[in-house]
């Protein structure tokens, strides 16, 4: 059997589109692996170690040309045929039975499902691929990161690979024009008319003179080479500061009573995300905690993460309290300010009119971006809480806000990945 499969990195035909078809599907099955991976594990191992990822071989196969049974009238030599007669049809062999292994055959021979395993940074990096904080800008310049290069002429003595071949080569012009070296054309047109005057036998005395020429057009060819150790010129870089990006992150979560533990493990992965999303991607981002219930107060990572304390159920005071680490350490004209919210939509209904007040004039003007995740148990059916009428309110108006549920664990890495997926490639 012939199989033909195309592996040219840079196909002319339409065998491209097939091909890139081929690894996007590939790098899906992948992701979807991940994705599965993540909510299999606890908050706390994620992002730790590796992981063991399944996909089926069918889905790794190139596409190929081969020959092969199908439809259409074809004409057959069956030697020793006992069963057919010109003009019968002959039945389409069945299906095989359907299993998780492919090509098995009497022998026990096959290909199973492709199994491998990728490192944390592999990990990692397949599950934060092409996120980004929205609208992140540089709003401060006086601090600098390490030092970046930046182009700055020309310098006659350099490494090979910083050669600058377009400056190289108009130094050498330049300097063959002054020196008049010997061009190619008068040489061959000295050639041409000597060896005309050999073939012809006629005024020798010019032939000599011709042939002198030459030989002073040779030497001054000679000495004036092509190409001079003064005519290099290599690219010379010079160390500059950078200007660094600085973002601060706020994660606000709910663990109050009516928090449920299935509530607060669902709030405490995408939380959980985010920081190892935050920790992956950015150098200068700082990540403040704040748990509250009745009250708020800025916690470490793993008071936030793995504390039992609860309460009862107010949200002004954490936006209170995030307002006043902004005034004390993170001022909006040199940070990029973000906000993050988890809770069970439910808030004491005196409270509501505050949270409105502050989050329309405090919270939202500092914010280039505020994430509202609602965790609730899965009922199979919505109902919608106070928190969330409050906040549609505002994304409505146009406020930097988005708003998602998260209802099972299987719906973390979806609803994360659309919150921090940049605009342009959700088109």
């Amino acid at each position: 059997m012939v199989h033909i499969i195309d592996r040219r990195l840079n196909p002319k035909d339409k065998s491209l589109a097939n091909r890139q078809r081929f690894i996007g599907r590939a790098r899906r099955q992948i992701l979807d692996a991940v994705r599965d991976a993540s909510s299999r594990r606890r908050v706390a191992d994620i992002g730790q170690g590796g992981e063991e990822i399944r996909i089926p071989a069918d889905g790794l196969q190139e596409p190929s040309f081969h020959k092969g049974g199908g439809r259409g009238v074809r004409d057959h030599v069956l030697p020793g045929n006992r069963e057919y007669v010109a003009g019968d049809t002959i039945p389409r062999p069945p299906p095989p039975p359907p299993c998780s292994g492919r090509g098995a055959s009497a022998d026990g021979e096959g290909e199973d499902a492709f199994q491998f395993t990728v490192s944390r940074d592999e990990f990692l990096d397949l599950f934060f691929e092409n996120l980004e904080l929205p609208d992140l800008v540089r709003t401060r310049l006086s601090r600098t990161e390490t030092q970046g290069l930046q182009r700055a002429g020309y310098s006659v003595s350099g490494s090979p690979s910083n050669l600058n071949l377009t400056r190289t080569m108009r130094n050498s012009l330049s300097r063959r024009l002054a020196l008049r070296r010997p061009r190619r054309e008068e040489t061959r047109a000295l050639d041409e008319e000597i060896d005309r005057l050999e073939r012809s036998g006629r005024d020798p005395e010019r032939l000599r003179e011709l042939i002198r020429m030459r030989e002073d057009l040779t030497r001054r060819t000679r000495a004036i080479p092509y190409i001079d150790p003064i005519d290099l010129r290599y690219n010379r870089f010079t160390p500059v500061p950078r200007p660094i990006t600085q973002a601060v992150m706020f994660c606000l979560m709910d663990v109050s009573g009516s928090m449920t533990e299935d509530m607060k493990d669902l709030a405490k992965r995408f939380f959980m995300l985010l920081y190892l999303f935050l920790q992956r991607r950015y150098r200068h981002v700082d990540i403040v905690f704040i748990r509250h219930t009745h009250i708020a107060q800025e916690v470490d990572e793993d008071t936030f993460f793995y504390s039992r304390e609860t309460g009862g159920t107010l949200v002004s005071p954490a936006l209170e309290e995030m307002q006043r680490v902004v005034r004390e350490r993170y001022d909006p004209g040199e940070w990029n300010i973000y906000a993050a919210q988890a809770s069970d939509g439910d808030n004491t209904p005196a409270d509501n009119p505050t949270v409105v007040e502050m989050m329309e004039s405090a919270i939202l003007p500092l914010c280039r971006y505020f994430a509202y995740i609602e965790v609730a148990e899965d009922r199979g059916w919505d109902m919608t809480t106070d928190l969330w009428q409050v906040y549609e309110r505002l994304v409505k108006a146009g406020r930097p806000m988005a708003m998602r549920r998260v209802r099972r664990r299987a719906d973390i890495f979806p609803v994360f990945r659309d919150l921090f997926t940049p605009v342009e490639l959700k088109r």
